[in-house]
């Protein structure tokens, strides 16, 4: 129970490696706040999961690259469940664009998602955090992308490979004022998102044949990753970037 009677938001976490950091964190004993944009009945059914642990949640339907809709769902999380002491930046999304066809509009909302997103709910996270004079963790989800080149992702690796950067700045500023910032870069991870890979019996044997362990990885698996980098028994962690890929960019 390394997180027993923590309060963490977990944005994205209506499936996939999201939910699988949900369940560990109830699992772990903390309370749980899933937000999501897209998904309001899977996202309920986290929050049913969590709460089948003895954890409270709650749910918040939120789009993370815009301040209005973040402060509104910082605001209700820390009246509903209280301080909130653990923000997991999960929320993302991936499109599959050659370099010369990428669009001005498919740039833009990838990156407002993928990296605007995990600052802008950081900065929220953190002011709030600061002016109760509490301490608080960071973990951003990254990608394996951000140190293994992909055809189609000029705009989404790009995107991940600057969390490492958002984490080590974060973390210079705001370790001293009691907020750890850690990133968690996951590899080919049996979600939603990665159910076309695993369906390509073309494709899928020769990625594996890249990654040591000779697997994908399930969601619980990134979550007990993270569960530790939000917990005290990472205490002396901040500012560092995880690749949890089984193997996969060091091979």
């Amino acid at each position: 129970m390394k997180l027993l009677d923590k309060v963490a938001l977990i944005t994205g976490a209506a499936r996939g490696i999201g939910r699988g950091i949900a369940e560990v964190f109830a699992e772990e004993g903390a309370d749980v706040a899933i937000n999501d944009i897209a998904a309001p009945e899977k996202a309920k059914a986290v929050a049913d999961y969590v709460r089948s642990k003895g954890r409270r949640a709650t749910t918040f339907m939120a789009d993370v690259s815009k301040r209005d809709q973040v402060e509104a769902m910082f605001e209700s999380v820390w009246n509903e469940l209280g301080p909130i002491d653990i923000l997991v930046n999960n929320a993302g999304i991936e499109t599959i664009v050659p370099f010369l066809e990428l669009t001005d509009e498919q740039w833009t909302r990838l990156v407002d998602v993928n990296l605007r997103g995990p600052w802008l709910c950081s900065q929220v996270f953190c002011r709030r955090v600061v002016a109760a004079g509490r301490k608080g963790a960071i973990v951003h989800i990254g990608s394996v992308q951000a140190g293994k080149v992909l055809p189609g992702r000029t705009h989404y690796a790009p995107s991940k490979l600057a969390l490492e950067a958002l984490t080590r700045n974060m973390s210079a500023e705001m370790t001293p004022l009691g907020i750890r910032v850690n990133c968690v870069h996951p590899g080919l991870i049996d979600t939603d998102m990665t159910a076309w890979v695993m369906k390509r019996p073309d494709l899928l044997p020769g990625i594996l044949a890249q990654i040591s362990l000779g697997r994908p990885g399930e969601p619980r698996e990134i979550g007990t990753v993270v569960a530790f980098l939000a917990s005290e028994e990472a205490s002396y962690v901040t500012g560092q970037s995880i690749f949890v890929d089984g193997g996969w960019v060091g091979k």
